[in-house]
């Protein structure tokens, strides 16, 4: 990487700053829009989790509270976030992406387990995952490095080999913790930026079949994926151990029926459905409002994601236009892959659904990287009159 190219992603130069300094009104769908699901999201977090929170803290609102006083923080920190001129993010791109790694580096030294996983930190009295950090700065340096790259990266040298060494290090240190689900969410939202970046589609396709191949390799030789396959396809083969999670989740998913069973009626939130608030809040929005209600909230998820990469293809300049394009893919992607668990349409994996599952950094990240792409939405330039 040369050192022009270093310093044009430290800061924005005068003369883009210069262009994009008056700032219009953010895209008021796109803020409805987040501001409907997350109030959906908090309703349903509410309802999935206050029988566990009652029998396990004593206190019913326990984690509606907690992820209320979040949501209201990082609500007011997206509305802060769009009115800040996104051009400063190629700033905080390399600055961020470091101290990404660094705490992915302390994780397993200071981290703390819950789950069988070690991937928290605490700040204090707050818990967070160092992991939902790295999804976003490698979005933001990706872009950057994109943005300033331009025709290069049809090349090995800057299309490929500065990429492929951050997503592997990041993508290791991820699977030391071990956080498999989020490791795949950074490949494929950098993947996914390579692409549309320019890199040829020929790499993709040596990638995708050397994946294939490891695929197959670990499913047929390691007996913990092995283990996993099978419960994916029979999960009854194990019903009160490994098979139990997904299980009960279909359990929810078939009750609910065409209308569901009514707001706030789960019987499998009972402590039967392990994860009901967090990973598997979508099995209980399917058991309580049914599949009209489940059709609801992928038709809102689906109209956020058109509207997100609607806002990407007329951002102002080609930094915003991938910054839009990554967080958006990286909302698609995990919108689908948590449903798809949930459903059984794949092998279990521990995958938040965005706005809807209790966790604290992901829902503030989550609001942030809104924030972001109302930034972006505020530089779209006006339709000429006429």
């Amino acid at each position: 990487m040369t050192n022009s190219a270093i310093a044009a992603m430290r800061r924005p130069s005068k003369e883009v700053l210069d262009q994009t300094r008056k700032q219009g009104p953010m895209d008021l769908p796109f803020l409805l829009l987040v501001l409907l699901i997350e109030c959906f999201g908090l309703i349903m977090m509410f309802s999935a989790s206050y029988a566990s929170a009652y029998y396990t803290m004593d206190n019913s609102a326990y984690f509606f509270i907690k992820q209320g006083l979040i949501g209201a923080g990082g609500t007011v920190a997206m509305l802060i976030i769009s009115r800040i001129n996104y051009q400063w993010f190629r700033a905080l791109s390399i600055p961020a992406l470091v101290a990404s790694i660094i705490l992915l580096i302390l994780v397993p030294f200071i981290g703390y387990t819950a789950g069988g996983a070690k991937r928290w930190i605490n700040l204090g009295p707050i818990p967070f995952q160092p992991s939902e950090i790295a999804k976003l700065a490698v979005i933001m340096s990706f872009s950057s490095m994109i943005s300033v790259f331009k025709d290069k990266m049809k090349t090995f040298r800057y299309g490929i080999l500065p990429f492929v060494l951050i997503l592997g290090v990041i993508a290791g240190l991820m699977l030391l913790q071990p956080h498999i689900s989020g490791a795949i969410l950074i490949v494929a939202v950098g993947a996914a930026l390579m692409f549309v970046g320019g890199v040829h589609w020929g790499w993709f396709a040596g990638a995708a079949a050397a994946a294939v191949g490891g695929a197959y390799v670990v499913m047929t030789n390691m007996a913990h994926a092995i283990s996993r396959i099978r419960i994916w396809q029979d999960p009854f083969s194990d019903p009160q151990g490994d098979g139990y999670q997904i299980i009960q989740s279909l359990y929810a998913v078939g009750s609910g029926g065409i209308f569901g069973l009514g707001l706030g009626k789960s019987r499998q939130k009972h402590l039967y459905l392990p994860e009901q608030h967090n990973d598997f809040v979508f099995a209980i929005v399917c058991e309580e409002l049914g599949m009209v209600g489940a059709c609801l909230v992928l038709f809102l998820f689906a109209l956020l994601i058109i509207r997100g990469y609607w806002i990407a293809i007329r951002a102002r300049d080609r930094f915003g236009s991938l910054m839009v394009t990554g967080i958006i893919t990286l909302l698609a992607i995990q919108t689908f892959l948590n449903v798809a668990v949930v459903t059984n349409l794949i092998p279990v994996t521990g995958i938040s659904l965005p706005f809807f599952s209790y966790g604290g950094t992901s829902l503030m990240i989550q609001l942030a990287e809104m924030g972001i792409v109302l930034s972006v939405s505020r530089q779209i330039p006006a339709p000429r009159s006429g």
